[in-house]
């Protein structure tokens, strides 16, 4: 049987959809209300405001980033294997344009013009992430199977900015491949010795 999803749940898929093709001030309630087909104080109705919106958006993402995590976690205890996992993911999701750029990192760009709870948002989020990697980082290194250059923390945020800049450059260059590119050799470099 398929779930059907509410309407505030439908505001919210537009509205990511929007987000991810033009940021913050891409998009009007009127975008969402032609795309869903219900009028704008429908939407009010159910966000008020468009800080609401994305901050409950943003907040979203971040907790199906958690519970992605954690079946990483559940379904892979090897940490390099966590990171292929979760390259993985975003190869798919890049090359099927099902997600093809990390909401919160588009929104990152606009953050000394967002509001202050959508900023809080973002920021939890890059926390919850990097923190993640760095866990990964420090079990890889402590069984030998990760090489690190760096402390874990750093090569943490210098992976995590990778994944970024290579979602950015794969929507640059209008090819799904070049985040391939540029993703398998970081995970290369991590096992180099190992």
């Amino acid at each position: 049987m398929k779930k059907t999803t509410s309407t505030a749940d439908d505001i919210l898929a537009c509205a990511r959809s929007l987000v991810i093709a033009g940021g913050y001030n891409g998009f009007s309630y009127a975008d969402i209300a032609d795309t869903v087909g219900i009028r704008k104080p429908s939407i009010h109705h159910h966000f008020p405001s468009k800080e609401q919106l994305v901050t409950t958006l943003v907040s979203r993402y971040r907790e199906e980033a958690e519970a992605g995590i954690a079946g990483i976690e559940q379904a892979l205890p090897a940490p390099l294997e966590q990171l292929r996992a979760y390259i993985g993911y975003w190869k798919a999701c890049i090359g099927d344009a099902s997600a093809p750029f990390c909401v919160c990192a588009l929104l990152a760009n606009e953050l000394p013009v967002l509001p202050d709870a959508v900023a809080q948002e973002i920021r939890a989020y890059f926390r919850f992430l990097s923190g993640w990697l760095t866990s990964v980082f420090e079990r890889g290194a402590a069984q030998g199977s990760i090489v690190l250059a760096s402390m874990p923390r750093v090569e943490a945020e210098t992976f995590m900015a990778t994944v970024h800049g290579a979602m950015l450059s794969a929507r640059a260059y209008g090819d799904t491949a070049v985040f391939a590119t540029i993703m398998d050799p970081q995970l290369a470099r991590l096992t180099a010795g190992a």
